[in-house]
């Protein structure tokens, strides 16, 4: 294994932290924050340990759908700051060797964006055929919107020009018509600009919603998947090693052709919806089988490509993937309440308190995620263990002000509370008793646990590059695995049950010659004891409730640091 070939495709082993802008630190006592104030957290990031900051949207919006209601691809919303403020940010995360991603959202516009104002009053505007209209009523959509307690349907008459435009999602965000060349090279010329800003890829919203061509002229475009690649084509052309990670929530044979299929020449990076699913049904049912089916379903993929893991993101948590009675396993175990629930698909809770604070629970599922084949994603005070607002609306109770202190507005901002972009939480997950700052100083916090596995991950290559096997063994609630990359091997088991477990594995395969395990030391990661093979390539691992174990093959051509 030789470390130099991991470092041009820097995302296979990238740790990406996503946060908002408006949401993250105010440096100017509005209630909002900015990107100076981001500029200022810049070192907290870095010794944390992650590589890659991923930024929601900051550009100018009406701010209807947190952001995502853009009225200019080229701008910076002016309450976050301006372009010089988001350029020595940048200039910044850079020294501190942060690499930067944002959103690129381009299936929609705001309807107050300037092409839809113009394409709204005229048939004749240059701008309407960057919309999808129809001239016939449309068919009921109802049981298709993507927000079912919003809308009714995915098309709105417009009265003054007496047609429908097409909406998948908000009314307020008529869809782009990504048949019409224009709009591609709009899209692309967005790309270049942030590029040269200094930014390293984006992260791609809604992608399947972006190729679909409902309502419009599929003629003009008979192959959308073509205007991923050429948008991979251009961002390689312009950056060389930017990245396009993709959201699409889709059946692993769908999500395959979204990366290029065996040719990898569309999305690099995806997020593994399937796997984060099951992580969590596994979690509810205290057994290891759906994550690990889920994960040993994966589609091979090109090297160039790699999979996102994640416990939490931005959005609801959503479980529309699961069956019926396995939707109703998960939201019995961790989210009851109706308001704990959104959509009728998913949650709008954190992970710390859907295990009831329990601290151990919460260090192992963090275990898991960084052990799991691909590349972690941590959303905004993950690493402190924040909850979340369950009286905002949906997707909100989980977008509340980073808690920084235990004093005034948590250190998020000096204005009056009630200028703040949203409340902060309360209760047992407020900021009196979670915070960044007691974190970083208690050697035994969450913080520094997760400091710990991201150095560990970072150690570790044959996490993002390996090949993935789950290991036979009989118990039920932990789930083994091992991660193979040329001559480095690493093992790892996560007990997800509240008792104790003994597990026995059979790392030679019933061969005593195999890979010449006997005698070979497993060299434990996160500071628990070194475990001998028997000559026969076996050994017994006792893990205590909600246990986790790192355990590294020390092979003797390895000369890693121990």
């Amino acid at each position: 294994m030789r470390i130099t070939e991991t470092s041009d495709l820097w995302w296979k082993t990238a740790v990406v932290y996503c946060l908002d802008v408006e949401t993250f630190f105010d440096s100017d006592g509005d209630g909002v924050g900015d990107f100076a104030g981001l500029a200022q957290r810049v070192d907290y990031l870095a010794e944390l340990g992650v590589t890659c900051i991923w930024l929601m949207p900051f550009y100018p919006t009406p701010d209807r759908d947190d952001g995502y209601d853009i009225t200019d691809f080229y701008g910076v919303d002016p309450r976050l700051g301006d372009h010089g403020e988001l350029v020595e940010f940048l200039r910044t995360a850079r020294d501190r060797g942060l690499r930067v991603i944002a959103d690129l959202v381009v299936n929609h516009t705001s309807d107050r964006h300037p092409w839809f104002q113009s394409a709204r009053k005229s048939k004749d505007s240059p701008y309407r055929d960057y919309y999808v209209w129809r001239s016939d009523p449309p068919p009921d959509t109802s049981k298709e919107v993507v927000f079912p307690d919003q809308e009714d349907s995915l098309w709105t008459l417009e009265e003054t020009t007496g047609e429908w435009y097409l909406h998948r999602f908000y009314k307020h965000q008529p869809d782009l018509n990504i048949t019409n060349p224009a709009v591609r090279d709009h899209i692309a010329k967005a790309m270049g600009f942030w590029l040269q800003l200094g930014l390293d890829g984006f992260r791609v919203d809604a992608v399947p919603f972006y190729l679909e061509t409902v309502g419009e002229d599929a003629t003009q475009l008979p192959d959308p998947h073509e205007v991923l690649r050429d948008l991979r084509r251009f961002l390689g052309r312009r950056s060389g090693d930017g990245i396009l990670l993709g959201e699409v929530n889709l059946p692993y044979k769908d999500q395959l052709e979204f990366f290029g299929g065996s040719e990898g020449d569309e999305l690099t990076v995806m997020f593994d919806f399937i796997g984060m699913q099951n992580l969590y049904l596994s979690l509810a049912r205290q057994d290891a089988a759906p994550l690990a089916g889920a994960l040993a379903a994966r589609p091979a993929i090109n090297t160039d490509n790699q999979w996102a893991t994640f416990v939490r993101n931005h959005d609801e948590l959503t479980l529309d993937k699961l069956s019926e009675d396995e939707r109703r396993e998960v939201f019995a175990a961790f989210g009851p309440e109706e308001r704990m629930q959104v959509y009728g698909r998913g949650l709008k809770r954190r992970l710390p308190p859907m295990l009831g604070g329990d601290p151990r629970q919460l260090r192992m599922v963090y275990s898991l995620l960084f052990s799991l084949p691909g590349t972690p994603v941590l959303y905004y005070g993950e690493e402190i263990g924040m909850g979340e607002d369950l009286d905002a609306e949906g997707r909100l109770a989980v977008r509340t002000p980073m808690q920084w202190t235990d004093g005034g507005n948590a250190g998020f901002s000096a204005a009056p509370a009630s200028k703040l972009i949203s409340p902060l939480v309360d209760g047992g997950f407020g900021p009196k008793h979670v915070n960044a700052a007691q974190a970083k100083r208690n050697p035994d916090s969450l913080w520094n646990f997760m400091a710990l596995l991201i150095r560990r991950y970072r150690e570790c290559p044959e996490l993002g590059w390996g090949r993935f096997e789950v290991l036979s063994q009989p118990v039920t609630s932990v789930l083994a695995h091992r991660c193979t990359w040329a001559d480095a091997c690493i093992v790892l088991l996560h007990n997800l049950g509240p008792e104790p477990a003994t597990v026995p594995l059979d790392l030679g395969g019933g061969d005593p010659d195999a890979a010449g395990l006997a005698g070979t030391l497993l060299l434990d990661l996160l500071g628990g004891d070194d475990i001998q093979l028997s000559g026969e390539g076996t050994c017994e691992l006792a893990l205590p409730a909600y246990g986790y174990r790192w355990l590294r093959v020390l092979n003797r051509s390895d000369r890693r640091l121990p």
